[in-house]
């Protein structure tokens, strides 16, 4: 089947299509066919954050893996923006979880580091994470649990709701909440 460029309302409709087709049969081929299309884009995405090539095919295999069990569980209406979301969060935690692991001799001269220098970061980037920190330790206890869950961890909204116990209505609406009041304490402690 060959998607129609010029009609992106059959497409997104297809998609959907494909998603219930996919969700209910569990059927590769049909995810295979969805995400085909994508591909180059999550590749792009990716080496825009890894910059290198190899990191960067890999992870869009790992992402399609992502997408196997989570599609079976999320209720998807764009795809694409969902999949950009889904591509940029896998990113963000490989470079998250291999800073953790990369020592610096205190002799190094910081700045000059390539590790830091290669991950193109701002100046100020340790304290919005610092910022950033601090208003997730602010949030209810609530909304905290399950926006760690849901972001740092990537758990589902049903992962969510089985590993606290919360009903998943409420799940929703803590991750909902709870990324409203980030924005707010984030962007109030940033004015200073």
């Amino acid at each position: 089947m060959r998607f129609n460029k010029n009609s992106s309302g059959n497409t997104a409709i297809r998609e959907l299509e494909l998603l219930a087709e996919y969700r209910s049969t569990g059927d590769l081929e049909l995810l295979g066919k969805l995400y085909e299309q994508y591909m180059p884009l999550v590749f792009g995405l990716c080496l825009k954050y890894f910059r290198d090539e190899e990191q960067s095919k890999d992870a869009v295999m790992q992402i399609f893996e992502e997408l196997v069990k989570k599609l079976r569980v999320h209720e998807i209406t764009n795809f694409k923006a969902w999949l950009y979301t889904l591509s940029r969060n896998h990113c963000l935690m490989v470079l998250r979880s291999s800073s953790k692991h990369e020592m610096l001799s205190i002799d190094e001269n910081f700045m000059e580091n390539e590790a830091f220098v290669h991950l193109n970061l701002e100046d100020d980037t340790e304290e919005k994470l610092s910022i950033m920190a601090k208003c997730i330790e602010d949030l209810p206890s609530e909304q905290k649990v399950s926006i760690n869950l849901f972001y740092m961890e990537q758990k589902c909204y049903k992962e969510v709701a089985d590993q606290t116990g919360f009903e998943l209505n409420k799940v929703k609406s803590y991750i909902q909440n709870g990324k409203r009041n980030l924005k707010i304490c984030i962007e109030k402690n940033s004015e200073h």
